[in-house]
């Protein structure tokens, strides 16, 4: 079934601003590798930086297309269909932030006492940076 019309744009604004964190990830993690290559500072650590930023800002627009799901399942006639279309594609974003999270702290979650959100990494990166 269709979403009524003030469900409908919160999901699309939902989606365009997981579309967004993303795409602006992209640009952040450009713009810091190079200012860690402007600094000086060794190729590593600038493909360091970009991994990590472009890493963190993936899993928040992930967090982001999670919750544009949520709405979207809520708002919609229950149905067994729309509760397994949702819990797969919650599955699969599960999986692959964990995956996302693994590679940008490089140990897996029980070995390490907190993992950060997509945006406390970004958060740190930027703070890293700006020192």
């Amino acid at each position: 079934m269709e979403l009524s019309g003030v469900y409908a744009v919160i999901v699309t604004v939902f989606d365009l601003l997981g579309a967004a964190t993303i795409v602006a990830g992209v640009v952040l993690a450009i713009v810091m590798a190079l200012v860690a290559l402007g600094r000086h500072k060794p190729g590593v650590e600038a493909i360091h930086t970009l991994r990590n930023v472009l890493g963190g800002a993936i899993l928040l627009g992930l967090e982001v297309f999670v919750a544009a799901d949520l709405i979207r399942t809520i708002t919609e006639v229950p149905s067994l269909t729309n509760v397994l279309s949702l819990g797969l594609i919650v599955v699969i974003r599960t999986v692959l932030s964990f995956t996302i999270q693994i590679e940008i702290e490089g140990t897996l979650p029980w070995r390490k006492a907190l993992l950060g959100s997509g945006a406390q990494v970004v958060a740190s990166a930027v703070k890293k940076a700006a020192r």
